[in-house]
């Protein structure tokens, strides 16, 4: 996938290399407890078996996982992907960002740029994500780059033993360019 390029970010392809910063930040409880995958404590390692299989997604086109980068320094602050099902022409869209950099809009950029990609590169009927109703600042990123509020899947997540709400955002290709 081509480097994608914002104000303050490159989203770059991740490889094995960004594995000790990967498992740093998504080990933090505060960035893992509010995703569905992101396992607390992280285990050793697990890093790069999880940018090994990123990586296979994108060879076969239906995963497509960036590094977020800062454009000044070129460190790694984030992930953020979309996944493709492409009979539907839709993408989920997925992210988080290094507890360091929470507030500053990181996590808004580089969405936006995603969108843009999945639409205009991709060809994508559809773009959607979820969120844990906890987690306001993921859903603010959704609104914030055009994505629309769907509904509440009540208790659809099962993390550690407790049931999540979870709030569904989409816009399709169509919705997104009359805005």
């Amino acid at each position: 996938m081509k480097r994608l390029h914002t104000a303050n970010l490159v989203l770059r392809d991740v490889t094995l290399d960004d594995a000790a910063l990967v498992e740093k930040y998504a080990g933090d409880y505060d960035v893992a407890k509010t995703t569905s995958t992101i396992p607390h404590p992280y285990p050793k390692g697990a890093a790069e078996e999880f940018l090994a299989f990123s990586m296979d997604g994108h060879a076969k086109r239906n995963f497509f996982i960036q590094a977020i980068t800062l454009k000044e320094t070129a460190e790694l602050i984030g992930l953020i992907n979309i996944t493709i099902q492409k009979h539907h022409k839709r993408g989920e869209l997925g992210y988080w960002i290094g507890k360091p950099f929470w507030g500053k809009g990181f996590g808004t950029e580089a969405a936006q740029a995603m969108v843009v990609f999945g639409f205009k590169e991709l060809q994508l009927n559809r773009i959607f994500a979820q969120a844990f109703t906890i987690n306001p600042g993921s859903y603010r990123v959704m609104e914030k780059v055009g994505l629309n509020y769907e509904g509440t899947l009540k208790q659809h997540i099962n993390r550690d033993g407790t049931f999540y709400d979870v709030c569904i955002y989409g816009v399709t290709q169509k919705e997104y360019e009359e805005k």
